[in-house]
């Protein structure tokens, strides 16, 4: 009983003499977990939860603890300009990852300039880095890396004339002009060139135009659940012409969603889809393995390539705030330095010039069979 007494005592003497907690280093996060992006959201915003408490058990950043402040835009750009004006005047976050979609994004990329906020956006349109803002990165690899890699895949195919899809979204605006400025140099003619309502639930008509003009392949631009309904329809009407979709499509449950009629589109995406296929000495195995077993142990359903880009996201900071201290201007800076990063979309090599940090490499080409996504191969 002494012994215990004694333990005790010096317990509350230690307490008593030990030093305060250290403030928590807020994070702010954008993230459409609900709404028609949610297939991107929802993923973003458990690995988001995930990697906060893989960093607080493991000290934080700099012996301080991580506080994530999460706010569902729904995929709104109306909803994400509040939220980050709420995150930057009154929850005081010293960063901010996000938010999910570019048109969300390129709405919010002012304020956090004016606001003198790190952010680090989820999203893929090359507006949110062209031209460079200085507070403003993104992890996402660009729009124009995606249409190429199409592209030369089309003319090894030979493939001259295609139907071409996309929604009224930021996501679908940014796409369509990549498409429209790089098709000529590749020899492709966009025959059909149709935008369609991210809430759509039937494009016969659309795709129906497709048939009438007798394209030899077909191109959709999109990341809503449209994009399965595109290829369903696309069979439904009897066009059995190749079907390629954009790095949007790098969620299984898109192919899931459009059943049979998904067995052999081909898109660009992160290899973190296909992690268990990349050879042992390949740069990125380690981290794309780690990030997959740990998500799907936890979550209990397969990673994407969105999920993905809030790991790079948040681990960057992370890395940025440890290097530089608790400083934004340090932080931003250190992120802008940060080279040889290896992440879930590729190795990172930021500059002053560019924001982004990926070279076309990160992508890899490939396609759905038996309702899975495997390489595209040669």
């Amino acid at each position: 009983m002494r012994a215990i007494r004694f333990a005790a005592a010096a317990a509350v003497l230690a307490a008593a003499f030990a030093a305060p907690a250290k403030d928590p280093i807020r994070i702010g996060a954008l993230v459409a977990v609900t709404g028609p992006a949610s297939y991107l959201g929802a993923p973003e915003a458990r690995t988001l939860e995930m990697v906060v408490q893989e960093l607080n058990a493991q000290g934080g950043i700099g012996g301080r603890p991580v506080e994530l402040v999460v706010k569902d835009t729904g995929g709104s750009p109306e909803k994400a300009i509040s939220f980050t004006k709420q995150l930057i005047e009154e929850e005081k976050v010293f960063a901010i990852v996000g938010p999910t979609t570019s048109g969300e994004t390129l709405q919010v990329k002012a304020i956090a300039e004016e606001g003198k906020t790190p952010l680090v956006s989820m999203a893929a349109a090359e507006g949110i880095v062209n031209p460079v803002a200085p507070y403003v990165f993104k992890v996402a690899p660009k729009d124009s890396y995606a249409v190429e890699m199409i592209f030369k895949r089309m003319k090894k195919m030979g493939i001259t004339r295609i139907g071409f899809l996309s929604s009224n979204t930021g996501f679908g605006k940014a796409g369509k002009e990549q498409v429209e400025r790089l098709a000529p140099a590749y020899g492709i003619q966009v025959a059909v060139n149709e935008v369609y309502d991210k809430a759509a639930t039937d494009l016969t008509a659309e795709v129906t135009k497709l048939k009438a003009a007798n394209v030899q392949a077909v191109l959709n631009w999109s990341i809503e659940p449209a994009q399965a309904i595109v290829i369903k329809n696309v069979r439904q009407v009897g066009l059995g012409v190749p079907i390629f979709q954009s790095h949007g499509f790098a969620n299984v449950q898109y192919a899931r969603a459009a059943g049979a009629a998904a067995e052999g589109v081909v898109f660009p995406a992160s290899r973190i889809v296909v992690a268990d296929a990349l050879p042992a000495g390949h740069p990125q195995k380690g981290v794309v393995e780690a990030y997959k077993k740990a998500y799907e142990a936890r979550y209990h359903e397969d990673v994407s390539t969105f999920g993905g880009h809030a790991w790079d996201a948040l681990r960057i900071l992370a890395k940025a705030i440890d290097q530089a201290g608790p400083d934004r201007e340090r932080a931003r800076g250190a992120v802008e330095n940060l080279k040889g990063f290896v992440g879930t979309a590729g190795v990172f090599n930021f500059s002053p010039a560019d924001h982004n940090g990926l070279d076309i490499d990160c992508f890899e080409l490939l396609t759905v069979k038996d309702g899975r996504f495997v390489p595209l191969g040669p």
